[in-house]
């Protein structure tokens, strides 16, 4: 049986936030007899929330022993390469598993070689910005230890491809470690009918990878930030509804289901954007994104990390964003 929808508490001073830096993304595993650790992406507050991601967003490592936390900075991970290689300026999308006793760090990540737009023109002038997304590609780094240190991948292990449906980006890194050992990288594209969810598979972390020439989630459901994992018997996801159509609410939690990976069925919503607060009130957050959930040793979900955001909604609203992780 299902265990979503799930409804979602905010407990007081945990997750991650630091004052003067926008905060998103959000991936953690435990250090048994230790605490967690949260990779997280950050980048400069003088730039708006969206357009200041593509240029300055860094991947950074934070600690807590405990799930819920507070998380507290430990230190930047990514980018760690230097120019004028392909990710050298800009990481993103952290999501974090574990492999035959190996910690596998993916993200997305794009480079630029002349002077960013200042913050007071970006609003008005998104050229370099678009430039330097359309380079995004997906990066691997691994290590033996949730602490580090970490070794970069030297190449990308997932790009666009030409003449195909995923030819404008590969973003959204969504990797499953499948019972025997495979790799399922699950990942969006955008086209012209919307967004659409590609998978790659690996038997090697670092590739090959063999690549489904269609997406294995269509334009009917307009999803994003997919999280997938293997429950033992099937696969689930949770994944961001762009338009409210497929959950009924706009930007809530889309639960899928699937027997092999490939053919997924709507079960319907996984959360709500409205969540109690620890006074006991209801409250409807700006931004609810970028779900991942943290198992227990027993593998069932213990926790849902995300990132969220102040406002009415929509990034240029938000004043304020965090990783928030909710104890389920």
């Amino acid at each position: 049986m299902s265990m979503f929808p799930v409804k979602l508490s905010i407990s007081a001073n945990s997750g991650y936030r630091e004052k003067d830096k926008w905060i998103w993304c959000g991936t953690a595993v435990e250090e048994p007899g230790k605490g967690f650790h949260l990779y997280a992406s950050r980048w400069r507050k003088d730039y708006p929330m969206l357009e200041g991601y593509v240029l300055f967003s860094e991947i950074v490592h934070a600690f807590s022993p405990e799930l819920e936390g507070p998380y507290h900075f430990v230190e930047k991970v990514l980018p760690a390469s230097v120019d004028p290689h392909w990710d050298s300026r800009m990481a993103h999308n952290p999501a974090i598993v574990r492999r035959n006793g190996e910690y596998l760090l993916y993200y997305i990540a794009s480079t630029y070689s002349t002077p960013p737009t200042p913050p007071e023109l970006i609003k008005n002038d998104r050229t370099m910005m678009f430039e330097v997304y359309d380079e995004i590609r997906i990066g691997l780094a691994r290590s033996n230890s949730p602490a580090g240190p970490w070794k970069v991948c030297p190449h990308p292990v997932l790009e666009a491809r030409k003449d195909n449906f995923d030819c404008t980006i590969v973003t959204n890194p969504a990797p499953c470690v499948l019972p025997d050992g495979r790799i399922y990288l699950y990942y969006r594209t955008n086209t012209p009918g919307g967004a659409r969810i590609g998978l790659a598979v690996y038997d090697d972390p670092e590739g090959p990878a063999t690549r489904f020439d269609q997406p294995v989630l269509e334009t009917e459901f307009q999803i994003e930030d997919p999280f997938v994992w293997h429950n033992g018997s099937q696969f689930e996801m949770i994944a961001k509804d762009l338009n409210g159509k497929t959950t009924g609410e706009y930007h809530s939690g889309a639960h899928f289901v699937s027997d092999d990976g490939i053919r997924w069925k709507c079960t319907g919503q996984a959360y709500s954007r409205q969540v109690s607060t620890a006074d006991g009130k209801k409250i409807t957050l700006g931004s609810l994104e970028r779900p991942q959930l943290f198992f227990g040793a027993d593998g069932t979900p213990k926790a849902l990390f995300a990132a969220v955001a102040d406002g009415p909604g929509g990034f240029s609203n938000a004043d304020n964003t965090w990783n928030q992780v909710f104890i389920l």
